[in-house]
């Protein structure tokens, strides 16, 4: 099992930047891939990056050129870099694992929220 939290969400003005963190634990070593995911009001949840276990990332193109992926292996925790936040961005952010325990399984975290004021 994976276990997640998220943290770094905050009200933030348009324009500003913000850094979410997802530290993980349990069989970290059975992780193929993280990423971030977003759900807005009324909206559907989406994916905003991904890492995999050997750092390809993958971006959303609504947040290319403004967010960045990271992970510290060290720490087991992945970032969420954003920078020039827009008020589309306003969603809660949840964090996402893919690894192998006896089968292919996912976790979430209870995810953060992120509001941008315009």
């Amino acid at each position: 099992q994976v276990q997640l939290v998220e943290s770094g969400g905050a009200p933030v003005q348009a324009g500003g930047s913000l850094r979410l963190s997802c530290a993980a634990s349990g069989t970290i070593l059975s992780i193929n891939s993280m990423g971030w995911y977003r759900q807005a009001p009324g909206k559907q949840r989406e994916l905003v990056a991904t890492i995999s276990r050997r750092d390809e990332t993958n971006y959303a193109d609504s947040v290319k050129g403004r967010f960045n992926i990271s992970r510290d292996n060290a720490k087991s925790t992945v970032y969420l870099q954003m920078t020039s936040l827009k008020p589309e961005d306003t969603a809660v952010y949840f964090c996402n694992a893919a690894y192998y325990s006896g089968g292919n399984s996912i976790s979430w975290g209870q995810g953060t929220q992120v509001t941008v004021s315009s």
